[in-house]
């Protein structure tokens, strides 16, 4: 199936910035009829503006996406804005970069809270809309390190895990509904997530500005929504791992153990086998 995005009626999480910004000017540019969420006021209303003076039907609302109460509101908003539903893509999302013998477990909630619970949330909420959308579609914007885990970034992978888990459950499930499911697996992108992690104690150097443009990934990723596709590995870093460890799984495990011994018996920070997984 071939989905046409002239006139669909989008949900669009975590669109204030990144890769929410850049995949909002995208499916602005494919035709959609936008909602754009986030926790940012201003930030929305920068992203917003220029859609609106170009004609695109967008509209905003500000929303904690934890918060059950902020996301029903947000659900009833974009139904009495755009008359229904037929894409919801739950991007928003929150990383945390350091060790776990040094996490706590709150840090450990507050990363599930955004990047699993409540996309899965904001999905039940959002199902029965979907259910009548024309050509409905849920994309979840996962991570390579739902398809890896990495050192340091062991609470980011865990929601991440999850929500790609959650996504091959869905795409049975909603298969009786004819309610599509997405599933994006970016690589390194150089989106500011880097600039809101809550821990930035990793010894790996990061190279954030190597990595792919929000605007590449925007773009891919409608690409992958217009073709229908089930799951698509975004970024040649992110290719390379999942290969690597889907044929050598022992041996990637013993060469990211041998980078973090090396790591750890320095107090310099040196290069990571494989730079990261945060997107």
């Amino acid at each position: 199936m071939r989905r046409e995005l002239r006139g669909k009626r989008c949900l669009l999480t975590g669109a204030s910035g990144g890769i929410g910004r850049a995949l909002a000017n995208a499916l602005a540019e494919a035709g959609c009829r936008l909602m754009l969420t986030g926790r940012r006021s201003a930030a929305l209303i920068e992203v917003v503006q220029p859609l609106q003076a170009r004609g695109v039907d967008a509209h905003y609302y500000p929303a904690d996406l934890t918060d059950p109460l902020q996301r029903r509101q947000l659900l009833e908003q974009t139904i009495a804005q755009l008359g229904g539903l037929d894409l919801l893509i739950n991007n928003a999302g929150i990383g945390s970069w350091g060790h776990f013998d040094t996490s706590t477990p709150e840090i450990l909630r507050q990363v599930m809270e955004v990047n699993f619970f409540a996309p899965v949330e904001l999905t039940r909420l959002a199902l029965p809309y979907l259910q009548r959308g024309d050509q409905p579609a849920v994309v979840n914007v996962t991570s390579m390190c739902g398809r890896r885990g990495m050192p340091a970034w062991s609470e980011y992978s865990a929601s991440k895990c999850a929500l790609v888990g959650m996504s091959e459950a869905w795409r049975g499930e909603f298969a009786r509904f004819d309610v599509d499911v997405i599933t994006i697996v970016p690589g390194l992108t150089n989106s500011g997530l880097d600039q809101h992690l809550l821990r930035k104690e990793g010894r790996a150097e990061i190279r954030f500005d190597q990595g792919m443009t929000p605007e590449y990934l925007a773009r891919r990723i409608v690409a992958a929504i217009c073709a229908n596709r089930r799951e698509v590995v975004i970024g040649r870093e992110a290719r390379q791992l999942l290969w690597f460890h889907r044929f050598f799984p022992r041996l990637t495990d013993w060469l990211i153990g041998r980078r973090i011994r090396a790591l750890y018996r320095s107090n310099r920070s040196t290069p990571a086998l494989f730079s990261s997984g945060g997107s």
